[in-house]
């Protein structure tokens, strides 16, 4: 079945067109030089400060000899530097490439080599990380630090501070590619994936002015990071398109750290992951005052939100978690639900601007009700991979992108998640879905977070296996499995309940809090 909306009434792009001149050069024509735009670490910034930093840091990287779609690797915190490097790149006509601060030195020199980045900016407090990294990429000509420097070594306000405040928009065309994002992936080599200058156009006024409804007097804070196409778009393109305030912090997003916060600041949009809602539903000291007065709307991504986290979350705070899937590969959301109109335990509809829909193996749609694998189509998509042409045309099929998630449409035309491809399994012939298991397990008093994979029995039969992290690990008892695993035979067909539960302290997860289950199969 195929469900979509119509195309939203975006601006109609030029061919001739650099995102910049919509997300930056527009504030200057929209008398909002004197708003605060970046609220960071180290101060607040008006949009005529960000204006003037994006084009001398542009002038900055062009000034150390790089050539048009040259890449500019960037491993920085949320910063205004790190706003100023990005679009100042591609004001230039450079390409920059965020990377994962949080990766290691051996992912560092992968990437640096594949993306053959000719200069890079890294924040100073990051520098440790880079360890070896820097020994392999034959095509990087220029490491700048971004925060004080020594030894030498470039250092990102002191190029500034000696160029122009003036620059004019490189030649690019609304088709060209404009940054490089790397999948952070649950399983493999990350993929550096392409995206052109319109899609951050598309991105901003579908789902984050169609959906979201962000204004001018919003202010937005999201603890996916920049370098992620999540918070890339929650926290930079959502907002300077429609002259908000953004709040960009280094730190850590912790449950005490989010809620200090959103109290200082006064945050009216909040983007988080399932696993930060749980965290500081999980914390005694928060509390309905906790929270920010004008908080109007918080947004979940990265995993399925459990229905039972998104309705304790609304009952403590008064405002609705809208839960929505993106993709690296689409820039961001493309199926969500709505503020005035959540179904928590769902994935919602298709944003205005995409259609969607569920297919089996070979490519036919399924049946309704029936599990398929959900794939997309919208003009966010991005160009490919970069150098893995049999990737690219697995995943982009026509106008199509194959997503990897399994999902069933319900009768009333909300979408269900069930799991990821890879995660999926039979037992006993019929399907089980991780996600639904563990969201049940999750709704027990005692467990904080769950994980749901396939193993074999004594027999070689595939049943459910479960690793659970509780609250009060003292609690661990083999008394508490029989509880738990009567608590998922009460909510659950008989084959989805957990033969086997083991409790942990933690579950493996990338970066942006995706649970990785193949990690959890490869250690049984």
């Amino acid at each position: 079945m195929n469900v979509g909306a119509e195309l939203p009434k975006t601006s109609a792009l030029p061919r001739a067109f650099n995102a910049a001149s919509y997300f930056i050069d527009s504030h200057i024509e929209a008398n909002r030089l004197d708003k605060i735009a970046i609220i960071d670490d180290e101060g607040r910034y008006s949009f005529g400060e960000l204006c003037v930093r994006v084009n001398r840091a542009g002038n900055a990287l062009k000034a150390l000899g790089l050539q048009p779609e040259s890449r500019v690797a960037m491993i920085m915190s949320d910063s205004i530097d790190f706003l100023a490097v990005f679009w100042g790149a591609i004001k230039a006509g450079l390409i920059p490439v965020p990377i994962n601060t949080l990766l290691t030195s051996e992912h560092y020199g992968y990437i640096l080599t594949d993306c053959r980045a000719q200069a890079l900016v890294i924040s100073s407090s990051l520098i440790d990380a880079l360890g070896t990294s820097l020994d392999a990429p034959a095509y990087l000509q220029h490491v700048v630090i971004s925060g004080d420097s020594s030894n030498g070594a470039l250092n990102l306000s002191d190029l500034m501070a000696n160029t122009s405040a003036e620059l004019r928009c490189a030649g690019t065309c609304a088709d060209d590619v404009a940054f490089w994002l790397y999948s952070s992936g649950s399983t493999g080599q990350a993929k550096g994936v392409q995206h052109v200058h319109s899609s951050l156009v598309y991105t901003a006024e579908t789902f984050g002015q169609l959906v979201l409804g962000i204004n001018s007097e919003d202010i937005v804070y999201s603890a996916a990071k920049l370098f992620f196409a999540y918070g890339l778009g929650n926290g930079m393109t959502f907002p300077l398109s429609v002259g908000a305030t953004t709040v960009l912090t280094a730190a850590r997003p912790t449950p005490a750290m989010v809620m200090a916060l959103m109290q200082r600041d006064q945050i009216t949009l909040y983007f988080g992951v399932p696993t930060l809602y749980a965290a500081i539903l999980a914390d005694s000291s928060v509390n309905c005052a906790s929270g920010a007065k004008r908080l109007r709307l918080c947004v979940s991504a990265g995993e399925a939100l459990p229905a039972d986290i998104g309705r304790r979350w609304q009952e403590l705070f008064g405002v609705p978690v809208i839960d929505g899937v993106g993709s690296t590969e689409m820039l961001h959301i493309f199926l969500s639900n709505r503020v005035d109109d959540v179904h928590y335990g769902t994935s919602g509809i298709p944003v205005p601007g995409y259609s969607v829909k569920l297919v089996d193996e070979h490519g036919a749609a399924v049946n309704l009700g029936e599990i398929g694998e959900l794939v997309v189509k919208g003009r966010s998509s991005a160009l490919g991979y970069w150098n893995q042409l049999d990737r690219s045309r697995s995943t982009f099929v026509g106008e199509w992108t194959y997503t990897g998630d399994k999902y069933f449409l319900q009768a009333d035309g909300y979408y269900r998640f069930c799991g990821r491809t890879d995660d999926m399994f039979k037992s006993g012939g019929n399907w089980v879905s991780p996600f639904d298991v563990e969201a049940i397990l999750i709704s027990h008093p005692a467990v904080l977070e769950a994980a749901v994979v396939a193993q074999p029995d004594e027999h070689g039969n595939i049943k459910p296996k479960a690793f659970v992290v509780l609250r009060d690990p003292a609690q661990a008892s083999t008394q508490l499995v029989g509880v738990l695993q009567e608590h998922v035979k009460q909510a659950a067909e008989l084959w989805k309940y957990p033969r086997w539960i083991e409790f942990c302290n933690e579950l493996p997860k990338t970066a942006t809090g995706k649970i990785q289950r193949f990690k959890l199969r490869s250690d049984q």
